[in-house]
C-alpha cells in the first residue's frame, strides 16, 4: 500500500508560462516597469520591458500606430533585436509617455 507522500509524488505538478504583458493593464504599471528598468541601468531588461509593455497592447495595433512593419516591429521589441532609439521613444509617445532626466540621489 502506498503512503500518502508517495501518492503525492506520483502526482504531476504543471506550471503555466507566465507573460509579464499579462499583468500590465494600466499606464501606471507601464510607468512603475520602465521606473524600475532604467533604475536597473541594464539596456537589456529595459528593452526587455519594452517589449513586454508592446505586446500588452497588442502588437498589431502598437505596428499599425507607428507604421512600422509587424514582422520586424515583433522582432526589434520582442526577440533579442535592438530597436532604435528611435521606435522605442515612438513607442513611448504612443503610450502617452517620455523619458524624463533626473540627477541620482546621493
Amino acid at each position: 500500500m502506498k503512503t500518502t507522500t508517495e501518492t503525492e509524488m506520483e502526482e504531476k505538478i504543471t506550471f503555466s508560462k507566465w507573460d509579464p504583458a499579462d499583468d500590465i493593464e494600466t499606464k501606471e504599471d507601464v510607468i512603475a516597469l520602465l521606473e524600475v528598468a532604467l533604475e536597473e541601468n541594464d539596456p537589456d531588461f529595459l528593452l526587455s520591458i519594452v517589449g513586454d509593455i508592446a505586446r500588452s497592447k497588442g502588437m498589431i495595433q502598437i505596428t499599425e500606430e507607428l507604421k512600422l512593419d509587424y514582422k520586424n516591429t515583433y522582432e526589434l521589441l520582442v526577440t533579442d533585436g535592438t530597436p532604435s532609439l528611435k521606435t522605442v521613444f515612438k513607442l513611448l509617445d504612443l503610450l502617452g509617455l517620455r523619458l524624463k532626466i533626473e540627477l541620482k540621489s546621493a
